[in-house]
């Protein structure tokens, strides 16, 4: 395996990494935020007032754009899988 190819292969995991967890990752943080602001807001200092509302939000994403993921991740494994012959 070259240089390149592990580049290249490394690059292209990555890529769908953040893909595929950008959407969990992006909205848990805009609801953390926004739970933050409201916590400072109103002096309210209540540990489940931030886990709550963020598993919520996990749940959601992930029921809501699970089967584009798991569409995204089988066709990188398919991808990687079917070119390892073209690899030696």
């Amino acid at each position: 395996m070259s240089n390149d190819l592990a580049l290249v292969l490394s690059n292209q995991m990555l890529w769908t990494a953040i893909q595929v967890g950008g959407p969990v990752i992006g909205l848990a943080l805009l609801v953390s935020l926004l739970v933050s602001v409201v916590q400072v807001a109103t002096q309210i200092q209540e540990m489940s007032l931030t886990f709550v509302p963020k598993i919520v939000t996990v749940a959601f994403v992930l029921i809501a754009f699970g089967g584009w993921m798991l569409e995204k991740l089988t066709s990188f494994a398919t991808q990687v899988i079917s070119e390892i012959p073209s690899y030696f």
